[in-house]
């Protein structure tokens, strides 16, 4: 027997499904994402490796149709088969259908490199949060007091107060940030202003890009689970791919979840494959 063909394949049967055979390095997510708990925290936000102009990095995500979330095609120009789909369910006059189509649209979240004060030796991580933090900060860009605050030598940290709350029955931490009042420089040791200016996290890489007919599988298993259910069998689960932990923040919350109502409720008719596939040409 040739073992090293054995043992390739495997590698190959335990790689995660729909992965094209590839395994993916486990990621230490501490280390690449700064998700304020409970607290008093200082951090600088710096600038963007990949654009100077521009810290922010919006994403769009689809949550709910597997473990982790799921980059939306869009975020690369591409045709996106869950935009799709809600693009059909408005085009009726179903009020179910529109209600349901809202939920189903892409939810922005935005990432900026950040420095945590005290934490230096970590390096450079991105901070996740949605749009009232986002709105908040492009305040403080706006401005002129402050203007520019990832300027290496005349930015401003920003003080962050993180505390518990419950939004919808459902526990949150919520941020409430604001500059300090004096300019200071991100760091006085040039070589280490220089590692953090090279060495950032990349949310577009650390996200795995799933492929159209991948995401349209999701969607029809998350409209009709029973079939997928009856066709399993008795297997042991794929490796989970690494994805990014969601941040919980205050701007986030269930009113972005599909209930099993809503999802019932929709007039499409996706009884059937061909019927499914039919939205989709």
């Amino acid at each position: 027997m040739d073992l090293a063909l054995l043992k390739q394949k495997l590698g190959n049967l335990n790689a995660p499904k729909n992965s094209g055979g590839k395994t993916y390095e486990k990621i230490d997510y501490t280390k690449v994402f700064w998700k304020p708990q409970v607290g008093n925290y200082t951090i600088r936000i710096v600038p963007a490796k990949s654009n100077k102009q521009n810290p922010f990095k919006e994403v769009y995500f689809h949550y709910g149709f597997a473990k982790g979330p799921v980059l939306a095609l869009n975020n690369f120009g591409e045709a996106d088969p869950i935009m799709e789909f809600a693009a059909k369910l408005r085009q009726s006059k179903d009020r179910d259908n529109w209600a349901l189509a809202k939920k189903l649209d892409p939810k922005m979240r935005v990432f900026v490199p950040v420095v945590v004060r005290g934490e230096e030796h970590l390096g450079v991580r991105l901070w996740e949060f949605g749009k009232e933090v986002y709105k908040s900060l492009l305040g403080f860009a706006a401005d002129e007091d402050y203007g520019d605050f990832t300027d290496i030598q005349e930015g401003f940290d920003f003080k962050i107060d993180a505390v518990a709350a419950e939004v919808a029955g459902r526990k949150v931490v919520s941020c409430t940030l604001r500059p300090r009042p004096k300019a200071s420089p991100i760091s006085e040791d040039i070589n280490q202003i220089n590692k953090w200016l090279e060495e950032q996290p990349d949310i577009m890489t650390i996200n795995r890009k799933r492929e159209y007919n991948d995401i349209k599988e999701l969607l029809a298993k998350w409209l009709n689970p029973e079939a997928e259910e009856e066709q399993s069998v008795a297997t042991p689960a794929p490796t989970a791919i690494p994805t990014t932990p969601s941040a919980v923040q205050s701007d986030w919350v269930n009113d972005n979840q599909v209930t099993e109502q809503e999802k019932a409720a929709f007039s499409l008719n996706t009884s059937s494959s061909d019927k499914f596939d039919e939205l989709f040409q």
